[in-house]
């Protein structure tokens, strides 16, 4: 039986109240909880880490997907480098690739939050799964929804809820932290443009049905004549190179994108002309809470399998758990990892209920992109042998969260970020 997001999420909507939270942020709590709140003096703050019933049936859901339909292929993915369109089919069936999107377009009709927590469930059995999911979430369902004309929304959206994967290109061989630097042109030419160009490093390319490009339509005016241009994968001169054989996320595709007289119609401009600079710094700060959910949850996924296997495995007469040296270590890892999440959380409920939340965000990228090469790391050190063979999934996370800290902003871009927050801060 399939186990659809679609239904759990509506129920949500219907059944779900809301109370304020921290700084008047809406959250929504089952209606048990809610009238336990009134009922209570004490409580007047929600736990970051409340959810609903609803919300915790939709993580059970993701879960025993993942469980049952990613688990058991996971190794082979990343042997072959490869995702079976059987498992990508899967996805979309179980609502998946569509969490926030309106009911209307047959969305799942739930919300950023929501998003964040599928995202961390997958990420605890395959990244590159994950990766996947949240592109088509946080990025190009977001843009289609938030930028698309209404003819836009109603061409793709149905598409990107039901069977086509969207991909998002914006780094160059010489424009990646510095997005101002790219140098692929859009022509015009009475009612189309023509673009010419190379984009590298593009995620889900090897499968995606439409490529939201970002191209210079006015030179001149540097980084005002960028402008985001929806290309269907099958147009004339747009080409992939060959997929790039990677450290880790290796069943994730990653190719340059060619762009050679790629001619678009205007009408295939995606919000308005110029200002595609400012709709991909919007769209990375919130995709950065994302890939911080990532993180968190194959931080997750490593220590989920070594406890029990520092619990069951004897040395000296005891179980390596039982070692106080080890399960210091164990420990801090644990208390390090819950601090992340409620970064992570903090930064969705704040972008969720229509805040400022950047600062939050980069500080919750930074934390969790760097956590998890360390917990990783520590947990195949706790494993011992074993933790370095490709038998155990924990050297797959290790390889796999090691682009947490390259993609959607380095570690040290999001340090800048933080920096120039604090210092707006306190002027």
């Amino acid at each position: 039986m399939a186990l659809c997001l679609r239904p759990v999420i509506h129920s949500v909507c219907r059944n779900a109240c809301s109370i304020s939270g921290h700084m008047g942020q809406p959250l929504n709590l089952s209606r048990s909880f809610y009238r336990a709140c009134i009922a209570s003096s004490t409580v007047t703050h929600p736990p970051l880490n409340m959810f609903s019933d609803e919300e915790q049936m939709m993580k059970d859901m993701v879960s025993k997907f993942a469980q049952d339909h990613i688990q058991p292929i996971a190794k082979e993915m990343d042997m072959k480098s490869e995702m079976p369109k059987s498992l990508i089919n899967k996805l979309f069936e179980n609502g998946m690739m569509c969490v926030d999107v309106e009911e209307e377009y047959g969305g799942a009709g739930g919300n950023f939050f929501q998003a964040v927590l599928m995202v961390e469930e997958l990420a605890k059995v395959d990244m590159a799964t994950t990766v996947m999911v949240d592109i088509q979430n946080t990025l190009i369902n977001s843009l289609f929804r938030k930028l698309g004309t209404p003819e836009q929304k109603q061409t793709y959206l149905p598409r990107l809820c039901t069977d086509m994967v969207g991909s998002f290109c914006l780094s160059e061989a010489s424009s990646g932290s510095d997005a101002f630097a790219l140098k692929t042109l859009a022509t015009k030419h009475e009612d189309h443009y023509i673009l010419n160009g190379s984009k590298m490093w593009i995620s889900n390319a090897e499968h995606a049905g439409v490529f939201l490009v970002m191209a210079n339509a006015n030179p001149s005016a540097g980084h005002r004549g960028i402008t985001c241009f929806i290309v269907d994968a099958d147009t004339p001169g747009l080409s992939l190179g060959t997929k790039e054989d990677k450290l880790g996320i290796r069943a994730s595709s990653t190719c340059v994108v060619h762009l050679d007289n790629v001619k678009v119609p205007e009408t295939n401009i995606l919000g308005e002309f110029g200002k595609a600079y400012q709709y991909a710094i919007g769209m990375l700060n919130e995709g950065r809470i994302g890939i911080a959910a990532q993180l968190v949850g194959v931080a997750q996924g490593s220590l989920d399998y070594t406890v029990p296997y520092l619990m069951d495995r004897k040395q000296f007469g005891q179980p390596l758990y039982d070692f106080q040296g080890l399960q210091h270590q164990v420990a801090m890892a644990a208390t390090q990892l819950e601090a992340a999440r409620l970064l992570v959380y903090n930064a969705a409920r704040l972008k969720e209920a229509g805040l400022p939340f950047v600062k939050e965000a980069s500080m919750a990228k930074y934390t969790a992109s760097e956590l998890a090469c360390s917990i990783t790391s520590r947990c195949i050190d706790w494993l011992g042998g074993v933790g370095v063979t490709k038998d155990i999934p924990v050297e797959r996370f290790y390889r796999d969260c090691k682009v947490g800290t390259i993609y959607e902003g380095t570690s040290n871009i999001q340090l800048n970020t933080i920096g120039k927050c604090i210092r707006d801060q306190y002027r």
